[in-house]
């Protein structure tokens, strides 16, 4: 089976899942957008990954391409490169070709429109659509595809990495909860790290407490300065080893979140979760007050009252909640994406 990913920007979930499919002997060819300067991760790829770099071919680069590669299945990161879409139109009936959307139904302008013209646009390109979960599921529904051809758990982690880490640390952590928490994110406005520094400070402010704040990413937004609140920098997978070891709970305080593999990966490490309902992930990886807290996005005060409810817990307690977060890390490994996927061709 050959597959092709027509993509924007890869990332360390994205080449587990590859690596999974090259394991079941998949030929996989990848057309990836150059890495954003926001997020400079640092790849090693596979030998039998083959990678392209999407600047450097024109839309008929591509037809010539995908026609020498002849894939079984096409997969393309939705519909903002013209030439992606050029591709699907031309192999649609020698190839299933797959939409994958990641944005939750809001019924906004743009969106109603986008289902108006998907009979037109978007049906004559893509048999099928691949999405993460049931927010997404609704929207693709929308716009027309039939439940037969939409397929969930589009988003998977890098799995192995981080649950080992909860192998690794469970013993230790089980007798001694790490009292700190951890975000790991871009510093921009969206994602809701003001929210969590005011609020992590209102409660200090309040009660003084043996918690720390360990934050990890860069962007636009100046970094807080605070005694209790730790700025690490832009961080490579591979090197936040040291980082899930020494820290307890993760929270993304998003205000808007289509998904968020990190909850997956932090669920994996076996970490208590807080997050928005803004968070589309929530949905497969967080029950409120079994494995974390879920409050409404924005809602300063809000976010203060589950850290405060985090702070209460005894170390029994928070551990608990860790293992119920492992649990629901398994519903979606490299590996079953990789099955999922080849699944399509009989």
């Amino acid at each position: 089976m050959k597959i092709l990913f027509l993509y924007t920007e890869i990332a360390d979930y994205f080449l587990s899942g590859c690596i999974a499919l090259i394991n079941k002997n998949v030929e996989v060819h990848v057309v990836r957008w150059k890495i954003n300067s926001e997020a400079p991760f640092q790849f090693l790829f596979p030998e039998r990954l083959t990678v392209y770099e999407r600047d450097n071919y024109s839309t008929q680069d591509l037809l010539n391409l995908t026609k020498k590669i002849a894939p079984d299945i096409i997969v393309c990161s939705g519909w903002l490169d013209k030439g992606y879409l050029q591709v699907c139109k031309q192999f649609k009936k020698k190839a299933v070709t797959i939409l994958t959307l990641d944005n939750h139904w809001r019924g906004d302008l743009k969106q109603r429109i986008a289902t108006l013209i998907s009979p037109f646009y978007l049906h004559t390109r893509f048999t099928k659509c691949w999405v993460p979960g049931t927010l997404q599921f609704g929207y693709a529904l929308k716009l027309g595809f039939k439940k037969t051809n939409i397929l969930q758990g589009f988003y998977t982690c890098n799995y192995t990495l981080f649950h080992d880490e909860y192998l690794a640390n469970k013993e230790e952590k089980k007798q001694h909860f790490p009292k700190r928490f951890i975000y790991v994110g871009r510093y921009v406005k969206h994602k809701g790290i003001e929210d969590l520094w005011q609020a992590f400070m209102a409660l200090e402010k309040e009660k003084t407490t043996e918690w720390e704040l360990w934050c990890i990413g860069n962007g636009d937004l100046k970094p807080i300065i605070h005694p209790k609140i730790k700025h690490l920098g832009f961080i490579q997978p591979n090197e936040l080893k040291k980082y899930i070891k020494d820290t307890g709970v993760f929270i993304l305080p998003s205000h808007f979140e289509p998904w968020g593999v990190v909850v997956h990966e932090f669920a994996a490490a076996g970490f208590p979760i807080i997050c928005t309902d803004e968070v589309g992930a929530r949905t497969a990886f967080v029950e409120h007050q079994v494995n974390g807290f879920i409050y409404k996005a924005g809602a300063i005060d809000e976010l203060k009252e589950q850290l405060k409810k985090i702070i209460n817990l005894n170390n029994d307690q928070l551990f608990k909640m860790a293992e119920k977060s492992v649990e629901k890390a398994k519903q979606i490994t490299p590996d079953i994406w990789a099955s999922q996927l080849m699944e399509i061709i009989p």
